[in-house]
């Protein structure tokens, strides 16, 4: 199951490239309108660190340490970088998930993210969903903007 795991969070996190160089305007990546409240940069950085962190440092010991603060207050990170981090966390999460066990996949998740104790293989399929589900937002963000 990790294999199709991996799949799917890869195949969304190139989704998530080409809905950041889809921004014609670098600077729309930064801008919000009505009652939104985080602009797409700051998602993508959320994503990134939500990712590095419970896959990339939890599970696969990377030593990446999360600054979930700077995910939402920094602004004007280039979209070059933006990008360059999402290749680095797709790398990350496809060589921290090939080395997952089936009774790794089934064993508690080393944290209770959600106030409640989970396995590895549900924790991955909700962090799947929170993937889409902002990747949503900056696609609509994106369309409302441009």
């Amino acid at each position: 199951m990790n294999n199709e795991i991996s799949l799917i969070i890869t195949r969304d996190l190139d989704r998530l490239s080409e809905e950041i160089r889809a921004f014609e305007q670098e600077e729309n990546l930064w801008k919000v309108k009505g009652h939104v409240t985080n602009p797409a940069g700051n998602l993508c950085l959320h994503l990134v660190g939500n990712l590095s962190n419970y896959i990339g440092a939890i599970l696969g010991r990377s030593g990446y340490i999360r600054n979930r603060d700077a995910e939402f207050s920094l602004r004007n990170v280039s979209k070059k970088e933006l990008l360059e981090q999402i290749t680095k966390v797709k790398h990350t999460i496809a060589q921290t998930l090939a080395h997952l066990t089936p009774e790794q996949l089934q064993a508690p998740y080393p944290e209770q993210v959600l106030g409640y104790q989970m396995t590895v293989s549900f924790f991955l399929l909700h962090i799947s969903g929170h993937l889409n589900y902002h990747l949503g937002q900056i696609n609509y963000l994106r369309r409302i903007l441009e």
